[in-house]
């Protein structure tokens, strides 16, 4: 007789049919990869067979194709065809000899756990689930705290049952499964005590982009329904996999605090039931996990990943008496894995509406809709397709409705919720974990939800102007002189990671400090001198939880940094320390009290003469501060540090002076500094500033504007703006020249050579080493630079 259990010990990742793929898998972790760190809470598993012959043993064939022919016919709907079926299953009798195995079995996992009545996880697992071509997004059901003989055969037929709830109906229809084809098997897994601690989901990559160079790790306290559910917006943390090898290292590329609103813990002392309670406020306020423990978790991601040979999606939980982490679940991921030689849409949204809201994006696309607000799942029966499906949060039971949907808008949930998972399968832009997006949304308004953003996706009051541009990455041609990006926007860096980019020729830093950390440094620095009250109010709230307010500032600078590091690295990536005009310093938070009001801003305190003045030099300090960290203690000793607006050589000795203050010694440790040129200046003591720095970067821009002396910024005088003019391209030839002669290389960052190819052919003729654009320019200034290159033989 076919066996009705097996435990995870005895299974392997080719035992799908018997056991499912989510008992298969953890059969094939406990057999294989526990010598390699990867712990897995023991159990045992019901085999398809079982499910099979409690079917028979009940004569459940013929009720279940009876109740489907009539649903298909339509005399039953969907949900009394569900109802009438589930109702079957759970009445059904277990045959003795299966009950007696199933219980046998329990005993004996209590006896290794040194418990007689131990708590269990009781999971189901179909034997069509977690293939890589079909996500069934916890399509059956778990039951977790489960403690006792009858509580546990409850459980299980429970989990029969699941097998046919609505959802899972509609999802076998639209996937093609048949469902008599399907079985399942139940897992029995001693549960780990994170109702006291904390647990959650990762992927080994980038669940938007598909960049495979990072994992991504979702965390709240409790139990890790909420999370999987989407219940609770959780902490997300991203881990740079390749320097997680290195000794010393800490390569946490985001760190993202969540809500956290509530946790899921054991319901009473003696088990049996889980319950909800809401979060502490201290509870909301930290990280759900350390560093250490960041980094372990991902390390254990890495090994998972290595071993199956595919980008995977794992659930883990940290044992709350222990500290011990654990692996509870592994599949492969569903989504990135399909897409990995997918065209690239870009999305650019122009004239919009208000803000209404905010929250996590996922996917990358902008929708225009009416709003079609629900808040229980009882109502779905009112969804308007087409519309956007704004509610609370979503759950396996919406799933009907979600594929009528233009897009989805939920107040709860992370970017491995169920609303993010089935979204992303689905190919619908959403925005989970707005907070209040069933608040300030109203039934029937026109919306457009924006994914193009990067990380943060916003709705627009309003159909807002989009345009849309197709991107074939593997379209580039092979050029001899370099092509790489402008980057300022950390959050959107991973999509670009299929461009092959032979580096970042030019990262913006201003771009993280006023939207990721939004203070003036010095607000920070100076924080008792700050005289306004509400501002003062202001930076303590958005500094909460840090170590001390420049801590913030460091910590956001160096992790919005890093993600654009990680998405071309080894390849170098030059990141332009601050070059705010006093104008734009007043507007950031606590700016307007220390910036000087000037008259020409443009050509005033801006760029290299800040970072040693006393009216600066703290916040440069600060600067300084986030480039080591980031180098030094992140890894990513592919960063260039490059100098803005250095108009004499005393300027440029001065900052090198300062950066060594900070650590930052020119050489040491591979350090190299580039200097902007965009002043003619620069140019003509090349030679001088040669000896000082290791290389050029041409800010086409402000040097046409100060070598024609034309306001780039002036309609009137937009005609005598070129680039192509020949004192610009005469200035241009000098420099090349000039660094070539004494080993240094010369780069150019704009958008000249994609909007005209006639320039790039000039640049390449000139020598010049590298061209650096926007990644939506990158495959058009490619397809120049390869021309020019051509006709120079």
């Amino acid at each position: 007789m076919p066996e009705d259990i097996l435990w995870f010990e005895t299974l392997k990742r080719g035992d799908v049919p018997r056991v499912g793929g989510k008992n298969s898998s953890l059969g094939e972790m406990v057999q294989t990869l526990g010598s390699q760190g990867i712990a897995v809470p023991p159990g045992y598993a019901t085999t398809a067979d079982a499910y099979r012959r409690y079917m028979a043993h009940n004569r459940l064939d013929g009720v279940i194709a009876d109740h489907m022919a009539r649903f298909d016919d339509g005399r039953q709907t969907l949900a009394e065809t569900g109802a009438a079926i589930r109702k079957a299953i759970n009445g059904g009798d277990w045959p003795d000899e299966m009950r007696a195995a199933i219980l046998a079995a329990y005993a004996e996992l209590g006896r290794r756990a040194g418990v007689e009545a131990p708590s269990v996880a009781v999971r189901s697992s179909a034997t069509a689930e977690d293939l890589p071509e079909a996500s069934f997004a916890g399509q059956q059901e778990t039951y977790l705290n489960v403690v006792g003989e009858k509580a546990l055969l409850a459980a299980c037929r429970r989990c029969y049952a699941s097998l046919f709830t609505d959802r899972a109906i509609t999802y076998r229809n639209v996937q093609g499964f048949a469902h008599q084809a399907v079985a399942l098997s139940v897992g029995v897994q001693l549960m780990v005590r994170s109702d006291l601690g904390g647990s959650g989901v990762m992927f080994s990559i980038d669940t938007e982009t598909g960049f495979d160079k990072v994992v991504l790790i979702n965390a709240a306290w409790g139990l890790g329904e909420n999370v999987v559910q989407g219940a609770v917006s959780p902490d997300e943390y991203q881990v740079f996999k390749p320097l997680l090898t290195e000794p010393g290292l800490v390569p946490i590329v985001e760190k993202r605090l969540g809500a956290k609103e509530k946790k899921m813990v054991y319901a009473g002392a003696e088990g049996g039931e889980t319950k909800n309670l809401p979060t502490s406020k201290a509870e909301r306020a930290r990280f759900v996990l350390s560093d250490d423990e960041i980094l372990h978790l991902a390390r254990m991601a890495v090994t998972i990943e290595a071993h199956y040979g595919q980008a995977m999606d794992m659930e883990w939980a940290r044992d709350g008496v222990t500290g011990a982490l654990w692996i509870v679940q592994a599949r492969p991921e569903t989504v990135q894995s399909r897409h990995r030689a997918a065209m690239l849409h870009s999305y650019t949204v122009g004239a919009h509406g208000a803000e209404v809201t905010r929250g996590l994006a996922v996917g990358q696309a902008v929708v225009s809709a009416p709003v079609c607000l629900i808040e229980d799942v009882a109502d779905i029966d009112r969804f308007e397709p087409g519309s956007v499906l704004v509610t609370s949060t979503t759950d396996p039971d919406w799933l009907p409705i979600m594929k009528r949907a233009a897009a989805i808008v939920t107040d709860h949930g992370g970017r491995t919720s169920h609303a993010a998972i089935v979204s992303r399968e689905l190919g619908l832009p959403a925005i989970v974990g707005c907070g209040d997006a069933t608040h300030v949304l109203h039934e029937g308004q026109v919306v457009t939800v924006a994914c193009a953003g990067g990380d943060e996706g916003v709705v627009y009051d309003g159909a807002a102007e989009v345009s849309e541009a197709m991107i074939d990455p593997g379209h580039a041609p092979a050029t001899r002189t370099k092509v790489m990006l402008n980057m300022a926007n950390p959050t959107a860096a991973f999509r670009w990671w299929r461009l092959n980019a032979d580096g970042v020729g030019l990262a913006r830093m201003e771009f993280v400090i006023s939207n990721a950390i939004k203070v003036h440094p010095l607000a920070l620095t100076r924080f008792d001198q700050l005289t306004d009250a509400g501002v003062k109010a202001e930076v303590e709230a958005l500094t909460r939880g840090y170590a001390s307010k420049p801590a913030y500032f460091v910590d956001k600078l160096a992790r919005g940094l890093a993600r654009i590091a990680a998405l071309v690295w080894p390849n170098p990536v030059i990141v332009r320390m601050s070059d705010f005009k006093t104008n734009e310093y007043a507007g950031l938070l606590g700016g307007a009290q220390f910036e000087p009001h000037e008259e020409n801003p443009m050509i005033g305190f801006r760029g290299a003469s800040r970072y040693y003045a006393p009216e600066y030099a703290d916040g440069f300090a600060l600067e300084c501060e986030a480039i080591r960290r980031l180098r030094t203690e992140m890894g990513f000793a592919n960063v260039v540090m490059m100098i803005p607006f250095c108009r004499t050589l005393t300027e440029a000795d001065a900052v090198l002076a300062e950066m060594a203050r900070h650590g930052l010694e020119r050489g040491k440790d591979g350090l190299q500094v580039y200097v902007m040129a965009e002043i003619p200046s620069n140019i003509i003591s090349a030679a001088e500033f040669a000896e000082r720095f290791d290389g050029f970067s041409i800010g086409s821009n402000d040097l046409t504007q100060l070598t024609l002396g034309v306001d780039r910024d002036s309609e009137r005088l937009a005609e005598v703006f070129s680039e192509r003019d020949p004192a610009v391209l005469w200035m241009i030839r000098h420099l090349i020249e000039t660094a070539h002669a004494v080993g240094r290389k010369v780069g150019l960052c704009g958008q000249a050579p994609s909007n005209d190819p006639d320039f790039a052919r000039l640049l390449v003729q000139a020598g010049i080493d590298t061209i650096s654009v926007t990644p939506d320019a990158f495959l058009a200034v490619k397809d120049n630079v390869a021309a020019a290159e051509g006709g120079l033989g």
